[in-house]
C-alpha cells in the first residue's frame, strides 16, 4: 500500500500516514508558470494500492485538477489499484436540478474521477447520499458522528443535551447522531430560505428550554444558517448552543459571523485544511478525523468490512 497527496491538505496527510506508520509516497505536485499543475512520482508504483489524499475543497477546481492529475500519473505508472480519498467532496451541493437549464455538477465531477483512472473513491459526510450512485465505481462514505459523538460524551456527557437539526432536511444525520448519544431528544428548526447563502429561521419544532443544544450539519460555509439558529434556539431558552459539522468551508466572513454568534462554539473536523482566520478564531475548534480515515484506508487494503467502523 502506498498513501500519495495533493496541496489541498498536507497535515491531514502526514497525520493518517503517522498513524498507518508509513510515509508519504515521493512526489511533487507542483505549477507551471502559467498555473498548470504537473505532477511526477519520484518511486516506483508498479503493481501497487495507491490512496490518493486530496480534499476538493477553495481553491475548488486547482485542488479537482491536482487530484484528476495525480490519479491519471498513477495509472500510467501502472498501480494496480487507485483510491481517491477526498474528505471533502467539493461541487456536492450541485446534485441534482433546481432550476432549468442548471447542471448536476456533482454528476460530473464523478464522471472526471473515473474517467481519470480512479477504482474506488472514499469520503466523509456526502452532501447528499445519492452522491455514491453518481459514480459507477466503489464508493465509501464514511461518517464523522462517531468521532463526534465520542467528543461530545466526553466534554458535554453531563448536560441536559438536546440534538438539533438546522433544518429539515439534516432530520436523518440528527437523528444518527441522537441515537449515538443515548437518545437524546431531537428539535428541529424550521426556515425559510429567500435565496441562495441566506435564511431566516421562522420557528423551532420541540421544547429547548433548560437544554444545551448539540445543533449538527455536514457542511458549514457562510454560517449564516448556524448562526440564526443558535439565536432562536437561544431565544426559545436554550441554556447553550454548540455546532458540530463536517466540514468548515467557512467562507467570506463566516469566521467573523461565527465569532460574533450566540454560539459557545463550533467544533469542525480538519477534512479541510483550516485557514489562518479559523485557527485564530476563539470560538472553532478543529476534530481530528486523521484516525477514522486512515482506519478507512487499513481496511479497504486488507480487504476487509468498512462499514463495521460504525457498528
Amino acid at each position: 500500500m502506498k498513501l500519495m497527496t495533493g496541496n489541498a491538505n498536507m497535515v491531514l496527510a502526514r497525520e493518517i500516514a503517522a498513524y498507518l506508520e508509513t510515509s508519504l509516497t515521493d512526489a511533487a505536485v507542483r505549477r507551471f508558470a502559467d498555473e498548470e499543475v504537473f505532477v511526477e512520482i519520484h518511486e516506483n508504483v508498479r503493481g501497487e494500492d495507491v490512496f490518493v489524499v486530496q480534499s476538493t475543497g477553495y481553491p475548488a477546481n486547482d485542488n479537482l485538477m491536482e487530484l484528476l492529475i495525480c490519479i491519471d500519473a498513477l495509472r500510467r505508472a501502472s498501480a494496480k489499484r487507485i483510491t481517491a480519498v477526498i474528505p471533502y467532496f467539493g461541487y456536492a451541493r450541485q446534485d441534482r436540478k433546481p432550476g432549468p437549464r442548471t447542471p448536476i455538477s456533482a454528476k460530473l465531477v464523478a464522471n472526471m474521477i473515473t474517467a481519470a483512472g480512479a477504482d474506488r473513491v472514499l469520503s466523509i459526510d456526502l452532501h447528499a447520499g445519492q452522491i455514491q450512485g453518481f459514480f459507477d465505481i466503489p464508493t465509501d462514505n464514511l461518517y464523522a458522528a462517531p468521532v463526534m459523538s465520542a467528543d461530545i460524551k466526553a466534554r458535554f456527557g453531563d448536560r441536559n443535551l438536546m440534538v438539533v437539526s438546522p433544518d429539515v432536511g439534516g432530520v436523518v444525520r440528527a437523528r444518527a447522531l441522537s441515537k449515538r448519544l443515548d437518545n437524546a431528544p431531537l428539535a428541529i428548526v424550521d426556515k425559510r430560505r429567500e435565496r441562495a447563502g441566506e435564511s431566516e429561521v421562522m420557528n423551532i419544532i420541540g421544547d429547548v428550554r433548560g437544554r444545551f443544544c448539540i445543533l449538527i450539519d455536514d457542511i458549514v460555509d457562510s454560517a449564516g444558517t448556524l448562526c440564526n439558529a443558535a439565536a432562536a434556539l437561544r431565544e426559545s431558552g436554550a441554556e447553550d448552543v454548540v455546532a458540530y459539522v463536517t466540514h468548515g468551508v467557512l467562507s467570506g466572513g463566516a469566521v467573523a459571523r461565527v465569532d460574533g454568534s450566540a454560539l459557545h462554539e463550533l467544533v469542525i473536523t480538519d477534512s479541510l485544511a483550516p485557514s489562518a482566520a479559523v485557527q485564530a478564531s476563539d470560538k472553532i475548534r478543529l476534530l481530528p478525523i486523521a484516525p477514522l480515515l486512515a482506519e478507512a484506508i487499513k481496511r479497504i487494503a486488507d480487504e476487509t468490512s468498512v462499514s463495521s467502523l460504525f457498528d
